[in-house]
């Protein structure tokens, strides 16, 4: 063999075995673009999904929240679309993304475009709470990828403005999720209206008999990848449970988030209007925070998560509609501030922090009327979390000057019943009529001062009107003329 045939056969083999993302079968422009966002070592789920994805596989991947799965699907996708070409067709989209919630949706999206920058890929976001016109026309041309909740897409769809007949992969992530929302049957016409030959990619923190019939039904003898028990928490995540009456938890959030160690927080509440209440909370005791739940707008909702990502906010204040949307870096702390109702959902919030094998602390405010949830999430998660500290001894605080009492709802109806009492018994001074002084009110006969305000011309004096009343009811006031 001569100088010339050696060196040829050096250069048909490469000196350095090939690791990370190329020993999976990512090549080319994905994987330069894949290595210059910041991705170097697969983690677990990706390094088991992404090979049988590419081979053509139907996969079915549970892990939790925080551990990957993002890239796990969207990197696969990348790949076989790239090798496609630029030739789309009008309003089609070649792959199918679907989450249950806007966040979710956003942060995939922007996921996907950080790994392909450079491969002239096209994106859409298909979602609830902002312009359809907008959407639509995104959408007009074809998309590669298109990123969507269910029922915003659904609606899309049935008018003709997204065709999916070309759609040969379709993602469903954070499917137990969509069944607790309610997605289920939506998520069903929506794969019924992709291509026959489809693949199929369904991922998961938790699988439910639901999820399992839905995957049966969908997918076809899928590769099973399960990198952790269902329901499992990240062990780099410190637990621990505060006891606190709920007229303490406010002044006991204010004294842990005086912690300077306490850097980005998520605290969570069960209900939106507690979410609220948190937040007015917060403020009034001098902590820059911001809300984001299901009645804010999409705007409202990605300023909030926009501020707190850039670092101008440091503290989010959120439903469960963020507890498997929220991807940001370098979370130190989550607090929940009420227990879920779903235990399950415990584990997605604390998923927020201790995110790609960085340490994280979870911290969970307990009443003691909510002592069956905290028990309920010991089992999910497989371990007993240790009392911090107890403030059960200690009286509540007082009122503070100048703040409403109650409970948010409470507060909600003293805004709306200026008269009378709340709910709560608190008395409140009525306004004074706008009708009438009360000087003139005193100087009208008896008789006038109770005639009725709806009596019409013609009618007698002191007769009642027999004209139905069309108006709404202000409960909790009497009329103008006796106000006074």
């Amino acid at each position: 063999m001569n100088k010339k045939e050696n060196l040829a056969v050096e250069q048909e083999q490469p000196h350095a075995v090939t690791s990370g993302f190329a020993a999976l079968g990512l090549s080319g422009a994905l994987l330069k673009a894949v290595l210059q966002s910041g991705l170097s070592d697969p983690k677990p789920i990706q390094a088991q999904a992404i090979p049988p994805y590419l081979a053509g596989r139907d996969i079915l991947g549970i892990a939790q929240t925080g551990s990957g799965k993002t890239a796990a699907f969207s990197l696969p996708i990348l790949h076989k679309i790239v090798a496609l070409g630029t030739k789309r067709g009008p309003k089609s989209a070649r792959a199918l993304i679907l989450a249950p919630t806007r966040e979710l949706a956003v942060q995939i999206e922007e996921m996907i475009r950080a790994v392909s920058k450079g491969l002239h890929v096209s994106t859409a976001l298909v979602l609830g709470g902002v312009s359809r016109a907008s959407q639509v026309k995104k959408v007009r041309l074809g998309v590669d990828i298109l990123v969507a909740t269910p029922g915003r897409l659904i609606d899309l769809v049935r008018e003709g403005d997204i065709s999916l007949a070309e759609t040969h992969y379709l993602v469903l992530d954070e499917a137990d999720r969509m069944l607790d929302m309610g997605f289920l049957p939506d998520v069903r016409r929506l794969a019924k209206a992709t291509h026959p030959k489809r693949q199929t990619a369904l991922f998961s923190a938790t699988m439910p008999p639901e999820i399992a019939a839905l995957a049966e039904g969908l997918m076809k003898d899928p590769v099973r990848i399960e990198i952790t028990p269902q329901s499992s928490t990240v062990k780099e995540i410190e637990q621990g449970v505060v006891m606190a009456r709920k007229r303490q938890k406010r002044s006991v959030l204010a004294t842990m988030l005086a912690d300077e160690s306490m850097g980005q927080v998520i605290v969570f509440s069960r209900t939106k209007h507690g979410a609220d209440a948190v937040t007015r909370n917060l403020e009034r005791d001098g902590f820059t925070a911001a809300v984001i739940h299901g009645n804010k707008s999409q705007n409202a909702r990605q300023k909030a998560l926009n501020g707190f990502r850039d670092g101008s906010v440091r503290i989010l204040v959120a439903t469960d509609i963020a507890a498997r949307g929220i991807d940001v870096p370098g979370i130190s702390h989550v607090v929940n501030y009420d227990l879920p109702d779903e235990a399950e959902s415990y584990v997605h919030r604390i998923g927020r922090t201790g995110r790609n094998g960085a340490e994280g602390i979870a911290i969970t405010l307990c009443d003691p009327s909510e002592t069956d949830k905290l028990r309920q999430v010991e089992r999910i998660i497989r371990t007993r979390l240790p009392v911090l500290a107890s403030h059960l001894d200690k009286p509540d605080p007082e009122p503070r000057k100048g703040e409403p009492t109650g409970t948010p709802r409470e507060e909600q109806a003293n805004r709306r019943n200026p008269g009378g009492k709340s709910r709560s018994g608190h008395s409140q001074p009525r306004k004074p009529s706008h009708t009438a002084s009360p000087q003139a009110a005193k100087e009208k006969p008896a008789a006038n001062r109770h005639q009725p305000l709806n009596a019409g011309k013609g009618e007698a004096a002191g007769k009642p009107s027999r004209k139905k009343f069309r108006g709404r009811r202000r409960f909790g006031r009497k009329p103008a003329a006796q106000a006074a």
